[in-house]
């Protein structure tokens, strides 16, 4: 996957400007990567290149996912990038600060739960749905403008105390994700656990 040589440089001015280093590089380990850019793969089978998307990222960390897809030819116009995490606010700025800068990217500080859509986007991305409970993420769920596409990861990986909705298999996630039509329903086998992705609508 090709990424701009500037937003290269901006990833690394996220790192040597952070308080805590080591937590924005934890945003580009392997597995990390590797999950955002098949989750990206598979997105381009599903959205139309010719319109202009507008893309909310659930759990979107330090802006990394956002960053690879602006490096895409998937025609975006605008993605915000939601955390609860308030110290994701400046690397995530710097991250994507090119985009930022063309007004094409906005990091905010929020619970997704409580989120409230301004207008109905193209694609909504949570890649964080292990982190919240069942209850909770129902909630959250159900907030999703209906024809939004709507784009899912969770994971096995059950020896996280943080990670508290994991699943064994993607049939089981897809069970619990409240999606009415999936178009894709894929695993990517990790070297220390399996990620699962789902793309579908209410």
């Amino acid at each position: 996957m090709y990424v701009d040589l500037e937003d290269v440089a901006f990833w690394m001015d996220a790192v040597r400007n952070s308080e805590n280093p080591y937590g924005v590089l934890e945003s580009f380990w392997k597995g990390q990567l590797k999950s955002k850019v098949w989750l990206i793969e598979n997105l381009k089978q599903c959205v139309n290149f010719d319109h202009p998307n507008h893309i909310v990222i659930h759990g979107g960390w330090n802006g990394v996912l956002a960053s690879l897809l602006f490096n895409t030819k998937i025609n975006i116009k605008h993605i915000t990038n939601i955390d609860i995490d308030s110290e994701t606010q400046d690397p995530a700025s710097d991250i994507c600060k090119r985009q930022e800068i063309e007004h094409r990217f906005l990091q905010v500080i929020q619970d997704m739960e409580h989120y409230i859509y301004s207008n109905t986007p193209d694609i909504v991305i949570n890649t964080s749905t292990e982190h919240i409970t069942q209850d909770k993420y129902d909630r959250w769920f159900k907030n999703i403008p209906k024809d939004s596409l709507i784009v899912l990861q969770s994971n096995n990986y059950y020896d996280l105390p943080e990670h508290v909705r994991c699943f064994n298999t993607v049939e089981d996630f897809a069970a619990s994700s409240g999606l009415g039509y999936i178009l894709v329903q894929d695993t990517l086998e990790l070297p220390m656990y399996n990620r699962f992705l789902l793309i579908g609508r209410k």
